[in-house]
């Protein structure tokens, strides 16, 4: 799969931009807060169909327009598909796929995946269980659609369980028979995605290990993660059951997958207690070095990779590693964006590689 051109239209700093990708790198170059992330950012709207950086659509929109508009030109197969996401100012978004607007945009997901590494994903290791979650759950969605139908529906009926708790605290009086309806749509649903994610994991972690092991050529570190869930050895209808008096007073529902985590363990203890900076950024790359062996295998075709700004968090030593696989042709098709050009074009020229460069400056483009 290849991203041929790149069109916006209002979108964030971008009253317009045409671009248009004939190599397998490409690198744009520009200082903060020029540009260069935003660009990166209409990539993945058109794959995930939203943002990865503001989950608000209309705060998209480039400062005193109404609306913004993203097109997009693959080539898959030796066809090509264009693909526009736009959204107006009080009106429903728009996925548009060759012509025809997609009226679910849970199937427009993981046709045309990406993988997006930016310096805030050491968040994954260093905040709560609802980012490594989040983690997981973009990445099994983006290779099976069951799974995300699954999550929506019960996100969805979560969230109402949710209310109607609150709503029996104010009221001082609980109706079993509706909780009972949206038990009837979590359970099974939640029981899909638990075993969906411990079968995945176990897929996962040897591919994450494999790729540990090239970043830091140490066969002392043993790197692992481990799933947790309360659905483990529970039957969960079971387990709302008896928690019930709990939720009921909490005006929540305490139990579930929506609290399940997982634990990224360095020689059995927790990487961000016990890992060393170095340490935890090699297990960071390996995961989403690993989150693109995973897609390309499954869907057969490689992912498009985003590295923003990763050249600052990154020692040479680990800088050069993941080069020498875009020199190998492990990925396909590649974006970088980098603060500080001259070390971009001094990587590129040192390890000959074939890129286009844009130079950006306040929404300009030089190619």
């Amino acid at each position: 799969m290849v991203l041929q051109d790149l069109k916006l239209f209002n979108f964030k700093n971008y009253s317009e931009a045409n671009l248009r990708f004939e190599q397998p790198l490409t690198c744009f170059l520009g200082s903060n807060g020029s540009g260069k992330t935003n660009l990166l950012d209409a990539i993945h709207y058109l794959s995930f169909t939203k943002s990865a950086v503001n989950p608000s659509d209309a705060q998209n929109i480039k400062l005193g327009e109404s609306q913004f508009m993203i097109k997009g030109l693959f080539k898959m197969n030796e066809k090509t598909k264009e693909v526009v996401c736009s959204f107006q100012q009080g009106q429903k978004k728009i996925i548009r796929e060759d012509g025809l607007d997609c009226q679910k945009f849970s199937e427009h997901v993981g046709k045309y995946p990406v993988v997006l590494i930016v310096p805030q994903d050491i968040e994954l290791i260093w905040d709560g269980s609802e980012v490594r979650r989040n983690f997981f759950d973009s990445l099994l969605s983006q290779i099976d659609h069951g799974y995300l139908e699954n999550l929506i529906v019960y996100a969805n009926f979560l969230k109402q369980r949710n209310s109607t708790l609150k709503m029996f605290a104010e009221r001082g009086q609980t109706d079993h028979d509706l909780l009972a309806s949206y038990n009837e749509k979590i359970i099974p649903a939640a029981k899909f995605i638990f075993k969906k994610r411990k079968e995945f994991l176990q897929e996962f972690i040897p591919t994450f290990q494999r790729h540990y092991q090239n970043l830091s050529d140490s066969k002392l570190e043993k790197m692992d993660i481990q799933y947790r869930s309360d659905l483990e050895g529970t039957d969960f209808t079971e387990l709302l059951t008896k928690n019930l008096p709990r939720d009921l007073l909490l005006q929540r529902t305490g139990s579930g997958i929506h609290r399940d985590d997982f634990l990224f363990l360095l020689n059995g203890n927790e990487v961000k207690r016990f890992g060393s900076q170095g340490q935890q950024k090699s297990f960071l790359i390996a995961l989403k070095l690993a989150e693109f062996q995973t897609i390309a295998e499954k869907k057969k075709f490689k992912p498009l990779l985003l590295l923003d700004d990763i050249f600052d968090k990154l020692d040479d030593i680990r800088i050069d590693k993941i080069l020498k696989l875009v020199s190998e042709d492990t990925f396909g098709q590649l974006f970088i964006t980098d603060a500080r050009p001259a070390r971009c074009r001094e990587i590129i020229d040192r390890m000959s590689l074939k890129a286009g460069v844009v130079t950006i400056e306040n929404g300009k483009f030089t190619v």
